[in-house]
């Protein structure tokens, strides 16, 4: 399973900042987020089309590795009960994949409603309905990171 780390938003690899990259992982897409180098904003950087979780795993992890992130923020639904849900479990699969595939540091984070959230923020800026329409896994990535950034400068 995938280790969790408690780690400062902004990241500090041999002295040189580093970026926190957030992953919402779906069945069809993943939605990709990036920090700024400060920890203090998240950014959409792309969505990847489900192909497979190994091929898809190694498109994160090249990602991960040309935007100089050091720590993988991935998205994890759980049930009414706190458990982590069918969803939930793909995602904690999907954290395994990239933990094989490369040593940068990985946390599993709540992602509860953070499409719904990313949906809701769109249509207040004025986002017309056909510009949102398959644009949310991105946003949606953003939320998760937005979110986590917060919490930890809070803690």
């Amino acid at each position: 399973m995938v280790e969790v780390a408690a780690i400062d938003p902004v990241q500090y690899i041999g002295g040189v900042e580093v970026r926190i990259l957030a992953i919402d992982h779906g069945e069809k897409r993943i939605g990709i987020a990036l920090s700024d180098s400060t920890g203090t904003i998240a950014n959409p950087l792309k969505v990847i089309q489900h192909v497979s979780r190994i091929i898809d795993a190694a498109q994160v992890a090249d990602l991960a590795m040309q935007n100089e992130v050091g720590l993988i923020i991935i998205g994890q639904s759980f049930d009414e009960k706190g458990r982590p849900n069918l969803a939930g479990r793909r995602a904690a699969r999907f954290a395994d994949e990239i933990k094989n595939q490369t040593d940068i540091l990985i946390e599993l984070w709540d992602e509860s409603f953070s499409t719904q959230i990313a949906r809701n923020a769109r249509i207040e800026l004025g986002v017309s309905r056909k510009k949102r329409t398959g644009h949310q896994d991105a946003f949606a990535a953003v939320v998760i990171l937005q979110s986590y950034l917060e919490t930890k400068r809070k803690s």
